[in-house]
């Protein structure tokens, strides 16, 4: 039996980085954008705001680029304060790295498992899949999808009946399959 379950992301995940005026070393992106014009060159930045102050941040998306050289498309989505563009570029690794910045995705994405149960006679083959790039230890999707105990998962995969082509330990962010056995 084949099932397909979803990792979708339920908001913007917080954005781990320094406060220069706090302690605190959580950001929220509000989905806002400021753009700058200094004749032909365009600089633009999302906007974060500091959740123990308040106080605002900027993460570089565009840097003294020529304004020919950016799209119509983003352009306007960046002075509309496109939210589904925020999300892609806190995604983008180039931003994160040029930012010095990690995500936080606790609390930010769900499992859709499609409500099935699982059968308990047959053999189930599971693919899941991820809406975005949302670091998650497989063993806890599966307990969850399941409704097992993570000690339970562990248990299958050390028995043999839980196997997969990819390490169930650690963490993922793309898609992967695995087989439970009956």
């Amino acid at each position: 039996m084949l099932i397909n379950w979803m990792v979708v992301p339920t908001c913007l995940p917080l954005v781990r980085r320094r406060c220069h005026a706090c302690e605190s070393e959580r950001f929220r992106a509000n989905g806002k954008f400021r753009v700058n014009a200094n004749h032909k060159l365009l600089d633009a930045w999302l906007l974060v705001l500091c959740e123990g102050c308040g106080d605002t941040a900027k993460l570089t998306v565009l840097e003294r680029a020529h304004v020919r050289s950016v799209r119509p498309e983003l352009l306007d989505r960046l002075h509309d304060n496109d939210p589904d563009l925020a999300a892609e570029l806190l995604q983008d690794p180039v931003v994160q790295r040029r930012n010095r910045v990690a995500l936080d995705w606790k609390g930010a994405w769900r499992l859709e498992t499609g409500g099935s149960e699982r059968p308990a006679d047959e053999a189930i083959d599971v693919a899941v899949r991820f809406a975005a790039r949302i670091p998650v230890r497989p063993v806890r999707l599966i307990a969850d999808g399941f409704g097992f105990s993570r000690a339970e998962v562990e248990r299958l995969i050390d028995e043999g009946s839980l196997v997969s082509a990819v390490r169930l330990s650690g963490k993922l962010s793309g898609g992967f399959t695995f087989l439970l056995k009956p």
